[in-house]
C-alpha cells in the first residue's frame, strides 16, 4: 500500500510537467496529421510523395532538435542550484551578511541560464541552415533511392517548400527547452493548439489557390507548414518576453554566444542528435524499404507510422518530464527520487499505450478512416495492408515509449553518449537486419518490416533502462567530486 501511495505521489509530480508537454507534443503532431490527411484527399500518389517528404523533414528536424535538447536539462539544474542558494538568504536576519555568498551563487546561475539560451539559439541557427540545404539535396536524389519517379518528383517540390521552415522550427525548439527547464511550459500548449487551426486554414488556401493565390497542390502543404513554424516561433518568443520570470533570462543575440558554452551544448547535444537521428533514420530506411513494395505499401506505412507518431508524443512528454526531474533531483542530491522516476514514467507509459492498443484492435476501420476511403478501389489495397499492421503496432508502441523514456533518463544524468551507442546496437545491428530478413527472404513484406521495428525497439529499450540503473548507482556511490564514466 505504501508503494502505491508513493507511486501515486510521484505520478502526480511527473504529470505536472509531463501533461502540458505531452499535450503540446500531441498538438504539434496534429500539424503533420493535418498535413497527412490533406495529402490523402489529394490521392494515394500524393500521400506517398508527401509521406516521403515528411520522413526526410522529420529526420533532419529531429536531429536539429537533439542538438538543443540538453538545454532544458542544463537550465533545470542551474535553476535548482539557484533556488537552493537563495533558500538560506530568505531566512537570514536583517543586516546579516551570511546570505551574500548564496546570493552571488544564485546570480551566477541566472547568468548561466542566459548564456545557455544565447548558445542554444546559435546552435539552432547553424543546424537550421545546414538542414535546409540537405533537405533540398536529398529531394533531388530521391529517384536514386529506389522511389517511383513521379512520387519522387512531387516529393521534391514539397521538400523545397518545407526547407525554409526548418530554421524557425529549431528556434522555437531552443526557446521551448528554456521554458521547460524553467518549468514554465504552459504557453507552449496554447501556441501549438492555435497553430493547428492556422495550419489547416493555410493548407486549404495554398492547396486550392483561394483568394487569388496560385494553386500549389501538394507543394502548398509545405508552404503552409513553413509559415506556421515561423508564426509559432514569434508567438513563443513574444510570450516569454511577457513572462516576468522568463524575460530577464531570455537572450537571443546568438552572435554573442560564448564559444565554450556552444561547445558544451554541442558536446551534449551531438550524441542526442545522433540518437534521435539513429531512431528517425531507422524509421526512414524502413519507409524507403516499404516504398519498394509499391505506392499502396508506402501509403499504408505512412498512415500507420503517423499513428505511432501520435502516441510517441505522449512518450516524448513523459521522457522530457522525467529527464528534467532527474536533473533537478541530482542537483539536489536526491538519488532515491531519481531512481523512482524511471518506474513512474514506465508505469504511466504502459497505461497509455495499452489503452491505445486496445482501440487499434477493437475499431481498426475507425482508426484508419482519416487516411483511406474504404469505398475507393484505389485506396482499398493500402487500407488492407495498414489494417494488418495494427496488431504489430499495438505491441510495438510500448517499447517505443520505453526506449524514449530511457533516452530521457540518461540525458538527466548528462550521459548522452550511451544512448547513441545503444541505439546503434538496437536499431541497426538488431532491428534493421531483422526487418530486412522478415520482409524479403521470409516474404513478410511490409508486415515483416514492422516486426523488425518491434524487435529493434524492444532491444533498445531493455539496454537503455539497464544502463540508467547502472549509471545512477555509480553516481550515487561515487565519492563527491569524482568523475563517473558515461
Amino acid at each position: 500500500m505504501q508503494q502505491l501511495t508513493v507511486l501515486a505521489r510521484d505520478s502526480r509530480a511527473l504529470a505536472a510537467l509531463a501533461v502540458p508537454l505531452a499535450l503540446t507534443q500531441l498538438a504539434q503532431v496534429a500539424l503533420t496529421t493535418t498535413d497527412t490527411i490533406m495529402m490523402g484527399v489529394l490521392g494515394t500518389e500524393a500521400l506517398a510523395a508527401g509521406g516521403l517528404a515528411l520522413v526526410v523533414f522529420n529526420q533532419l528536424r529531429t536531429m536539429g532538435v537533439g542538438l538543443v535538447t540538453s538545454v532544458g536539462n542544463q537550465v533545470a539544474a542551474a535553476a535548482a542550484r539557484a533556488e537552493k542558494a537563495e533558500a538560506p538568504e530568505e531566512t537570514a536576519v536583517a543586516g546579516d551578511s551570511t546570505g551574500a555568498p548564496e546570493k552571488a551563487a544564485a546570480a551566477g546561475d541566472s547568468a548561466e541560464v542566459r548564456g545557455l539560451v544565447r548558445a542554444a539559439m546559435a546552435v539552432a541557427t547553424l543546424a537550421g541552415l545546414a538542414g535546409a540545404v540537405l533537405m533540398v539535396l536529398i529531394g533531388q536524389a530521391a529517384t536514386w533511392l529506389g522511389q517511383d519517379a513521379t512520387v519522387a518528383h512531387r516529393a521534391q517540390g514539397m521538400l523545397a517548400a518545407l526547407a525554409p521552415g526548418l530554421l524557425p522550427c529549431l528556434w522555437f525548439q531552443a526557446i521551448r527547452q528554456f521554458t521547460v527547464g524553467m518549468r514554465r511550459p504552459q504557453a507552449l500548449l496554447r501556441i501549438t493548439v492555435a497553430s493547428v487551426a492556422v495550419n489547416a486554414g493555410l493548407n486549404w488556401v495554398f492547396i486550392h489557390g483561394t483568394w487569388g493565390l496560385p494553386t500549389l497542390g501538394l507543394t502548398g502543404i509545405g508552404v503552409a507548414t513553413s509559415s506556421v513554424h515561423l508564426l509559432s516561433f514569434l508567438a513563443l518568443y513574444g510570450s516569454a518576453r511577457r513572462d516576468p520570470q522568463l524575460a530577464p533570462l531570455l537572450s537571443l543575440d546568438f552572435w554573442r554566444a560564448d564559444p565554450a558554452t556552444v561547445r558544451r551544448l554541442l558536446g551534449l547535444g551531438a550524441p542526442i542528435a545522433a540518437t534521435y537521428g539513429s531512431e528517425a533514420g531507422f524509421f526512414s530506411v524502413t519507409a524507403l524499404l516499404a516504398g519498394s513494395f509499391g505506392a499502396a505499401a508506402l501509403a499504408a506505412h505512412t498512415a500507420v507510422n503517423q499513428l505511432i507518431y501520435i502516441v510517441f508524443q505522449v512518450a516524448v512528454g513523459l521522457s522530457h518530464a522525467a529527464s528534467i526531474n532527474v536533473s533537478r533531483e541530482l542537483a539536489l542530491g536526491e538519488y532515491a527520487a531519481a531512481r523512482r522516476i524511471k518506474n513512474t514514467a514506465l508505469a504511466c507509459g504502459a497505461v497509455v499505450t495499452t489503452l491505445v492498443g486496445i482501440a487499434y484492435l477493437a475499431v481498426p476501420d475507425l482508426v484508419l478512416r482519416p487516411y483511406f476511403d474504404a469505398g475507393s478501389a484505389a485506396d482499398r489495397q493500402g487500407l488492407e495492408i495498414a489494417t494488418g499492421l495494427l496488431a504489430v503496432v499495438a505491441v510495438l508502441q510500448f517499447f517505443d515509449c520505453a526506449q524514449n523514456i530511457g533516452v530521457g533518463l540518461l540525458r538527466g544524468l548528462d550521459d548522452t553518449r550511451s544512448g547513441f551507442r545503444i541505439t546503434l546496437i538496437g536499431y541497426w545491428l538488431v532491428g534493421l537486419p531483422a526487418a530486412w530478413l522478415l520482409a524479403y527472404p521470409l516474404g513478410g513484406e511490409t508486415r515483416g518490416l514492422w516486426l523488425g521495428l518491434l524487435i529493434g525497439l524492444a532491444t533498445t529499450a531493455v539496454l537503455l533502462l539497464r544502463r540508467y540503473g547502472l549509471a545512477l548507482t555509480a553516481r550515487a556511490t561515487a565519492p563527491t567530486g569524482a568523475p563517473v564514466a558515461g
